[in-house]
């Protein structure tokens, strides 16, 4: 064969499969965002119980709130007696579910017992890991303030309590061989975020856990999805305002469920799959890092002077 005839042949094979690859993803697209799998998300079909960690504001609320508007009766976990009992309220009135509460400090480590005790007897089809922690405003590793309290309280509530909460609530599931587990991690953990470090890894290891679980577990009849949103109006993010790329809460849960089932790994959200796959696909990793260092620097800088204002 002529070096002309097997560069077309290579060059036409090349082409096919791009063109098969482009149609596959298009395709895939369609299912996820487009026709969704949000009839799997229901009491009937995982569970009667929905567990949310950090369950009285942002998203983790959010979460309770559509959970409970399918038909789930909620575990609410969080810091604040008060405010779970509020929340806890609100849902019953609203969605006439059942609700329980279980106050938990997730920067200790001494609280599990209370928490498998508070689960017991409890028929649990989801869990929600979303209870997080990050800076007060991007840092220098060695500048945080009170470093060694802050890297204890943020492994603790960023890792440890994802890993406990999922080791007291899988074993049942298995025993009935289905139920969800939804770790919210974030795009920070899709690459490392200087000036963020920590909360960046700590989110990495969710993302990592969550798929490496998902691979063990999804012929047992589990779904472990690693969610990792961009912005959203929370008050971890600091924003208010929702946009088209920074939804509020409540409407990145309502896209989120829908790709359960469909994606072990998911932004839950298509401008924030956009996003994704925009800053991980197409930026090298050097320019992407430049970019989130002068990025953290600003947001550093203009803290600073606030802080020094005010």
């Amino acid at each position: 064969m002529e070096v002309s005839q097997l560069l077309c042949y290579l060059g036409a094979v090349t082409v096919a499969w791009l063109t098969v690859r482009t149609v596959y993803c298009l395709l895939s697209g369609l299912r996820v965002w487009m026709v969704g799998n949000g009839a799997l998300v229901s009491a009937s079909s995982l569970g009667s119980w929905a567990v949310v960690t950090g369950a009285t504001d942002g998203i983790g609320k959010a979460y309770a709130e559509e959970l409970a508007h399918r038909g789930f009766s909620i575990v609410l976990i969080s810091r604040t007696q008060e405010k779970l009992d509020e929340v806890a309220k609100a849902i019953e009135s609203k969605y006439k579910v059942q609700t329980k509460t279980i106050s938990a400090d997730f920067g200790s480590v001494d609280i599990y017992s209370k928490i498998e005790s508070g689960l017991s007897g409890l028929e649990i089809g989801i869990l929600v890991n979303n209870v997080g922690m990050s800076y007060s405003y991007p840092e220098f590793f060695l500048n945080i303030p009170n470093l060694d309290q802050f890297i204890t309280n943020i492994l603790n509530i960023n890792i440890t309590s994802v890993c406990q909460m999922t080791r007291l609530v899988l074993p049942k599931m298995l025993e009935r061989s289905k139920g969800l587990i939804l770790n919210i991690s974030s795009a920070s953990g899709m690459y490392p975020v200087p000036l963020l470090t920590l909360y960046s890894a700590s989110k990495a290891f969710v993302d990592y856990f969550s798929r490496g679980l998902d691979a063990e577990y999804r012929n047992k009849g589990i779904i472990i999805q690693s969610v990792l949103p961009f912005y959203v109006t929370t008050k971890l993010s600091k924003i208010k305002k929702a946009s088209l790329d920074i939804p509020t809460p409540e409407r990145y849960v309502a896209a989120q469920l829908n790709t359960v089932g469909l994606q072990s790994q998911t932004n839950g959200y298509l401008p924030h799959a956009i996003m994704g796959w925009v800053t991980t696909a197409l930026l090298p990793s050097r320019l992407l890092s430049k970019i989130m260092m002068n990025m953290g620097l600003s947001q550093r800088t203009r803290y600073l002077k606030k802080q020094k204002q005010g």
